[in-house]
């Protein structure tokens, strides 16, 4: 564990925190900026949705690949090496001339944006005692509602004035003002490398192992399950808003702001509450609570649209509230000297969990003859199913029992 004085933990964790916060931004910011692509490049919509799922299923395969080497490095020279990947994807993206490029770029940006998830929460996992990692993950999980509360709106204006490609620069701005605090400011990490990494060629042999590892198969399973119903929910919201509802594209931002800004402020209580009652027990307070307002979304009645803003402050804090304990939890499983190689692997089954989850809500959903999207309840019904097998599924996770020990004398 590295021993950093609170001034400095506090420093790191929001320089982390704003890593995570550019590549959530360069995620989510290319759905509102379809339109502007699909003109620019004259594709269709399916074209630009295999844009948008390349960097999903590459960043799955890069957080896969990555268990075999993070944990053969320094975690900050990993960090800069890769987010310098990262700023460089941004950048090939923000100059694409026709579309092929921009396909390789945003799988570029995917195969970055799939280890930098990883190496973040690994980093957290080495400078942050057990007894204090849930309020640590608050403060990362607060770039979800930062990207929602700045980064999309900024990105959506950016696009409407000065063209698609826009947001992109921003985004190589932010990567290397940010690169160059995380070269200052991130310690060198290399505990991990006082157990020597099993040589390249029982690399497979190893992964298989970490794979089939019990406990850890257990652990992806809870990821795969919370992912797969949370993206039967969420990627249709926007376009159910707009068939059903009559609510205007340009208004969906202030939905996501009022959301965003909620969970901002409620992150990292929810961090320090993980830490003071366990993980298991608020991730199942929260899991039972989010059931209420995805059915509630995806049943949603004709409504004014100031109540629709008013109520997913309170859809936002339930769904990220019950993944802040989740995460806290995983980092609690594996051996320190394989928590960069299970936490890669976990990023991997989140990004496939995103990709079924998506997929499987697709086929749910039909077309009505005034343009409405049909059977959005049946997500929500699927969605909140899920959620009580992850109820009953994660009594089977457990931290390693060195950890709960500390945990428990702390």
């Amino acid at each position: 564990m590295a021993d950093l004085s609170p001034a400095r933990e506090r420093g790191l964790l929001w320089l982390l925190a704003l890593t995570q916060f550019t590549i959530i931004m360069d995620f989510m910011v290319m759905m509102p900026l379809g339109p502007q692509i699909m003109h620019a490049f004259a594709i269709s919509p399916a074209a630009f949705a295999t844009a948008v799922s390349a960097y999903s299923w590459c960043s799955g395969l890069s957080g896969l690949f990555a268990a075999t080497y993070i944990d053969r490095f320094d975690r900050r020279r990993l960090l800069l090496v890769i987010y310098g990947l990262f700023a460089l994807s941004n950048l090939v993206c923000a100059t694409a001339g026709n579309f092929h490029m921009l396909l390789l770029a945003r799988a570029f940006a995917g195969l970055s944006g799939g280890v930098l998830a990883s190496i973040i929460m690994t980093i957290v996992s080495d400078i942050i005692p057990v007894s204090r990692r849930g309020a640590a993950t608050g403060v990362i999980m607060t770039a979800f509602s930062l990207a929602a509360i700045a980064g999309v709106p900024a990105g959506i204006v950016l696009g409407a004035h000065l063209g698609w490609s826009s947001p992109f620069y921003l985004l190589v701005v932010l990567s290397l003002l940010i690169w160059l605090a995380a070269a200052w400011l991130v310690p060198s990490l290399r505990l991990h490398l006082q157990v020597p990494p099993p040589p390249l060629r029982q690399v497979l042999p190893e992964l298989w192992r970490l794979l089939s590892d019990a406990r850890h198969v257990r652990a992806f399973g809870l990821t795969f399950i919370m992912m797969v119903s949370h993206m039967m929910v969420i990627p249709f919201i926007s376009p159910v808003l707009v068939a059903n509802h009559g609510i205007a594209p340009q208004q969906i931002a202030w939905i996501y702001m009022a959301g965003g800004a909620a969970t901002f402020f409620t992150s990292r209580r929810i961090g320090r509450l993980a830490d003071r009652y366990g993980k298991h027990q608020l991730f199942r307070i929260m899991a039972l609570f989010s059931m209420l307002p995805i059915l509630f979304v995806t049943h949603l009645p004709q409504i004014p649209f100031l109540a629709v803003v008013a109520f997913f402050p309170v859809f936002m804090v339930a769904l990220s509230g019950r993944m802040i304990p989740l995460q806290a939890l995983l980092t609690t499983v594996p051996e320190p000297q394989r928590r960069g190689a299970f936490l890669s692997v976990n990023s991997a089954i989140q990004s496939l969990g995103n990709g079924c989850g998506a997929w499987l809500g697709g086929l749910l959903l039909s077309a009505g003859s005034g343009g409405q999207i049909l059977g959005y309840g049946n997500n929500g019904w699927c969605a909140v199913l899920l959620v009580g097998v992850a109820l009953w599924w994660v009594g089977r996770v457990h931290a390693l029992p060195a950890l709960r020990s500390a945990a428990a004398t702390s």
